[in-house]
């Protein structure tokens, strides 16, 4: 690689002295050092002619005319460690390295391309979205790469601050951080961390096993991470991915006070519900499968996701597969809403009680959970008419949504809209109790045996919430199957002679079908977790970037 110098040079008589190697904006200056430099490749003011016979004159804003000639790199930094007095040989070799790993394709420069994909493979703990603004701290102002200076400078500026940084949470200044100066130091930026939690995020930085974090690893951890600001390194600890596959029993977003005063906390609800309808419109076609064969298949009539595709589709065409998706997209709104309020309110209470201790993760489970089953009680009409609309056959539906809810009002009252309440109601807890235990097991295991990666990736972390998702469906989809059960009873013929309640249909399932009964529709239902993961990850990040939400 070749490596571009520009050289000040004042007058001639600069030129025939060439006993004075200054930098331009005054921060260091060598003049006659008695160091030996016969092994360095400096550029040699005296024999200048040898490096310019590619010369190039050009003027500065200050109209200071310039030579330019090719050095090879290790020039470069050897002529930048000369620059930086502090800078050891040890640490020339290490910036040297990191320069290289960082420098995917070998151009002898780093670009975007190169720093989003050492970040994807080489520190999955800083998440690629950050490698803009990364390149926007390394490169100077007129290039759109990063120099082997121009990296050299912000690693030595970058540990400068973390250093500084580093000694705001040491507390007692003996050169370790530990899970209680983590936790006090984040409780101060107005985030409270139990310590799980506190802990979680000291073995991530460790790299000794000794349950504290030196200043190198600190500096290690963060080096490129594009910030120092405690604020936002506290949030790049705290937050993780909100994901919606189409399913209500998950535990709310946890949000800073300094979140909800400043309004991201609406931009990032924002951005959750427009992933949910875009995800749930696009895996609407299995859902409304998943339905009929809850409702329709059973041991002596026996159906198939083929078959069910070719009786929907010869009944109702393409149309009808998104049949009851318009108001499971609609009730994102007041749901994510219901349930954001109720779970912060619940926290509270808890907190009070607690005397202001931070909630523990059996806590935090129950106030999820409780926040989901109010937020379910108010929406859950819109449950049954998804339902019923799924399951309708063409032309029951051409005087509008309101008229078909009146016409099951009059036909059968208003406790029709709460037809299988209790196993709704039963089926968050198991749901979002699995799904978040094994999703945590699942980032740990991944830790232990992936030990180079402090922290999963993108990647890792989706696998992670599908596995988890899929078990807590697994837990709860015998209530889920009931609850569908009991909200069809009554448009459905093969089903009207059928028990009425919760426990007379896992009695009459159970004996006519089987334990396999209970899991009538699973298929389909496993089918949409991956595309429906995935869809709501990238609409969510795109969403949230446009309205300025930023998150780790």
């Amino acid at each position: 690689m070749s490596f571009r110098m520009s050289v000040a040079v004042e007058s001639p008589s600069a030129l025939q002295g060439g006993s004075i190697l200054e930098k331009k904006q005054g921060l260091c200056e060598l003049r006659d050092k008695p160091k030996d430099f016969t092994n360095s490749e400096y550029i040699d003011l005296k024999n200048i002619g040898e490096h310019a016979r590619t010369v190039q004159p050009f003027k500065t804003s200050k109209h200071q005319p310039l030579i330019q000639g090719s050095v090879s790199k290790e020039a470069a930094i050897a002529t930048h460690a000369a620059l930086h007095l502090h800078l050891t040989p040890e640490k020339e070799k290490k910036i040297r390295e990191m320069y290289d790993r960082l420098d995917a394709d070998n151009d002898g420069n780093i670009d975007i391309r190169d720093l989003t994909q050492a970040l994807a493979s080489q520190t999955p703990h800083i998440p690629t979205a950050m490698a803009p603004k990364l390149l926007a701290r390394m490169k100077s102002e007129d290039s759109d790469r990063v120099t082997i200076a121009d990296f050299t400078n912000y690693v030595l500026a970058h540990e400068a601050r973390l250093a500084e940084v580093f000694d705001q949470i040491d507390s007692n200044r003996d050169g370790e951080v530990d899970m209680s100066e983590i936790k006090s130091y984040c409780k101060e930026m107005g985030v409270n961390l139990d310590d799980q939690k506190a802990m979680s995020i000291v073995k991530k930085m460790d790299q000794s096993g000794s349950s504290s974090v030196n200043l190198n690893e600190f500096q290690d951890f963060m080096l490129l991470y594009p910030s120092t600001d405690m604020r936002e390194m506290v949030d790049f600890w705290r937050h993780n991915l909100i994901i919606d596959i189409g399913e209500d029993g998950q535990v709310p977003e946890d949000f800073t006070p300094q979140e909800l005063q400043s309004g991201v906390w609406w931009r990032h609800l924002v951005a959750g519900g427009v992933a949910g309808a875009m995800s749930r419109t696009c895996t609407a076609p299995f859902d409304r499968i998943k339905v009929y064969l809850q409702v329709n298949s059973t041991k002596t009539n026996k159906l198939g996701v083929v078959s069910c595709v070719h009786l929907l589709h010869a009944e109702g065409g393409i149309k009808s597969f998104w049949r009851g998706n318009g108001i499971n997209v609609i009730k994102i709104a007041p749901e994510s809403a219901m349930k954001f309020m109720s779970y912060d309110q619940i926290k509270r209470w808890i907190q009070e009680y607690k005397g202001g201790a931070e909630l523990t993760t059996i806590e935090r489970l129950f106030a999820g959970s409780s926040a989901g089953a109010i937020s379910q009680t108010a929406i859950y009409p819109m449950e049954v008419m998804k339902t019923r609309l799924a399951l309708r056959r063409t032309g029951q539906l051409d005087k509008g949504m309101f008229h078909f809810a009146h016409k099951m009002y009059m036909k059968e009252g208003i406790k029709c809209f709460y037809k299988g309440y209790i196993p709704n109601l039963l089926g968050i807890i198991p749901y979002a109790g699995i799904d978040l235990t094994i999703y945590e097991t699942l980032k740990s295991l991944y830790t232990k045996y992936y030990t180079e990666h402090t922290e999963p990736g993108v990647l890792a972390l989706l696998a992670c919430g599908t596995c988890s998702s899929t078990c807590g469906q697994l837990a709860s989809y015998p209530l889920a199957l009931v609850r569908t059960r009991l909200q069809a009873r009554a448009i459905s013929p093969k089903n009207s002679t059928q028990p009425d309640t919760m426990v007379g249909q896992f009695k009459h399932i159970l004996q006519n079908e089987g334990f396999t009964g209970l899991y009538r529709g699973i298929t389909p239902n496993f089918m949409k977790v991956i595309p429906a993961v995935s869809i709501s990850y990238v609409v969510y990040e795109k969403v949230r970037k446009q309205l300025g939400a930023t998150m780790s």
